[in-house]
């Protein structure tokens, strides 16, 4: 899906430089994003989790408080990132049995000059990395796939769902 507002790609300078974007003007509003990702593992790996019978643990808490720490930290992590005061981070995640998937959904949200996206997919991203962590003794061959941004609210573009 491409931005139906916007057809620049506003990380570069008019010389096809790195630029950070300059949100001093820009007025604060209401800024939400949701995201998600997909972890497919093992039936053996997936039951492990599920039935919170890891060795290493609780690994949903684990990969929760990792997501989160991530999307805390995504102006670090993320060179042209700015650095933001999130007001509300949300990591939920959702089993799929049928698929040996778990699926990992992270809302961003604050009130500020620029959006949130990037910080819930980097929440998105962390947590199902943490998952991959945790479980590789027991499936080596897990996939991460499907990282999106489900959900926009806020500024200038508006609002938008996938």
């Amino acid at each position: 899906m491409t931005n139906p507002n916007s057809d620049v790609l506003t990380h570069v300078d008019e010389h096809g430089q790195a630029n950070m974007v300059d949100v001093s003007d820009k007025t604060i509003s209401k800024r939400l994003a949701v995201a998600q990702g997909r972890i497919n593992m093992s039936k053996t790996a997936f039951e492990m989790v599920v039935n919170n019978q890891h060795a290493k643990g609780d690994v949903l808490s684990v990969a929760r408080i990792a997501g989160i720490q991530a999307a805390k930290k995504c102006g670090d992590l993320i060179p042209l990132c700015h650095p933001l005061m999130l007001t509300k981070i949300q990591v939920d995640f959702y089993p799929e049995a049928n698929e040996n998937s778990i699926r990992v959904e992270a809302l961003c949200k604050l009130a500020g000059k620029t959006g949130v996206e990037m910080e819930a997919l980097t929440a998105v991203s962390v947590a199902t990395l943490t998952l991959f962590d945790m479980c590789k003794a027991v499936d080596p061959l897990m996939t991460i796939s499907d990282i999106q941004v489900l959900e926009k609210q806020g500024g200038k573009s508006g609002d938008w769902t996938r």
